[in-house]
């Protein structure tokens, strides 16, 4: 069978499963809302959006839509950027206080996850770290379904719409961990690439690099393959590896971003490019969704949780704060150098779906090309050069790489084994590029 082309193993798993909301792609679709949201059932919806968002013409275009089609509406803007533990609770609370029947979530992946994380602990209550993996959590999975959930992203790079996973920063630990469960994967998603105009360049270019990292990471993951059997369905992971699902929406998008990235950050004018950025964030949340990330992610929460005395410029957030997209890229090129000897066909594949040329080039050479195209790309958009630009120093290198450890699941799905050496070395190679 096609489909299995991935050798398979004694143990390993002989299936992979696909899992999606209805999606509605295109302009001016957030004028859908109020008739998708009727159609999930809503007649009471908890609005999530956040205080840059509040008073925009997206969230007005959305509670016009809702209250056309008869339907109450209560906003709720209280989201922090990078949602914690403590903003995820408040925004549980305010579900419990009334008697919704539906979300709907406008704005970028903190917004959405926010609203998936919410309506785990309104619906059932528990200690926070009961429903994360180990090594910080019990594990425990989330009991049964959610409120229907309509998403609608505002920003080109997350892709949260279109998974069963929310990221939240542990205030206790500091550092960002990713609560899973494919009761929290959106009933439908609305995706107005319209909303991507007014974006500052610094922005579309974070959340771009974001998509760009999902996009590599699925298709150079761990194959599905290459994970243990696991018997009950309902046990199974859709952070499950390399698949052919997502391989089939990973090209698309990395296609789009070597083509758009770069012209969508440089001209805010350039419809085309915006747009098809947006279509390509959606693509790789459809196949990370199904697929799972691997190093570069891993690597960002050790910066995330570290970072210090640094600000980003397009965000109003107080110091210190690094963008999630920012994050993941600096480290990627130094990490795809190491992946590429495991997998070097599929690096050399993503860096040709860049753009690099990829003519005559040897496997060895794999891992040099792909980075140099990425590291090409975050100069012509004013990504900062490596650790080093947003305050990292060799002396951070061994707190970085504790803090990554545990993240245990993601390290495991790349396709090369790493230990704390290795990661070690990674971030070391990460301090420049140029």
């Amino acid at each position: 069978m096609h489909c299995q082309y991935f050798a398979p193993t004694d143990q390993g798993a002989d299936t992979f499963t696909v899992a999606m909301p209805k999606l509605t792609f295109g302009r001016g679709c957030l004028r859908e809302t109020g008739s998708r949201a009727a159609g999930l059932g809503m007649s009471r919806v908890a609005l999530f959006t956040d205080s840059y968002l509040f008073d925009s013409e997206y969230v007005h275009t959305v509670k016009n839509s809702l209250r056309s089609a008869g339907l109450s509406v209560a906003v709720y803007s209280d989201v922090r950027i990078e949602p914690c533990d403590d903003t995820v609770m408040k925004a549980a609370g305010f579900l419990s206080e009334d008697e919704f029947d539906g979300v709907v979530s406008v704005g970028g992946g903190s917004v959405i996850d926010t609203a998936k994380a919410a309506l785990i602990y309104a619906l059932y209550p528990a200690d926070f770290v009961d429903y994360f993996g180990p090594p910080i959590g019990q594990g425990r999975p989330v009991p049964g379904p959610v409120l229907p959930h309509l998403a609608c992203p505002t920003t080109s790079g997350t892709g949260s719409e279109c998974t069963s996973l929310a990221v939240i920063r542990m205030n206790q630990l500091n550092t960002k961990f990713v609560i899973a469960s494919p009761h929290i994967l959106p009933d439908e998603a609305l995706i107005d690439p319209a909303c991507c105009q007014t974006l500052p360049a610094n922005v579309v270019a974070s959340t771009g690099f974001d998509l760009l990292s999902h996009a590599i990471e699925c298709y150079t993951a761990r194959a599905y393959t290459r994970w243990d059997r696991i018997d009950d369905p309902a046990k199974r992971p859709l952070i499950q590896g390399a698949n052919p699902w997502s391989d089939l929406a990973a090209r698309e998008a990395l296609q789009l971003v070597g083509q758009y990235l770069v012209r969508g950050v440089q001209d805010a004018a350039d419809v085309e490019a915006r747009d098809n950025l947006m279509w390509g964030a959606t693509l790789a949340g459809m196949a990370f969704g199904n697929s799972g990330t691997h190093l570069p992610h891993a690597l960002s929460y050790g910066v995330t949780h570290l970072m210090r005395n640094v600000t980003t410029k397009g965000y109003a957030v107080d110091s210190p704060f690094v963008p999630h997209g920012i994050s993941v890229i600096v480290n990627s090129p130094s990490i795809f150098r190491y992946t590429a000897e495991a997998a070097p066909k599929r690096h050399l594949d993503a860096a040709k779906l860049l753009g690099a040329d990829c003519r005559q080039a040897t496997p060895a050479e794999a891992g040099e090309i792909l980075a140099s195209r990425i590291i090409d790309m975050m100069r012509a958009t004013a990504i900062p050069n490596g650790l080093g630009a947003i305050g990292f120093s060799a002396a951070d290198v061994r707190a970085l790489t504790d803090s990554a450890l545990r993240q245990k699941r993601a390290i495991a799905n790349a396709p090369r084994d790493s230990n704390a050496t290795d990661i070690e070395n990674l971030y070391s190679g990460a301090l420049a590029y140029w």
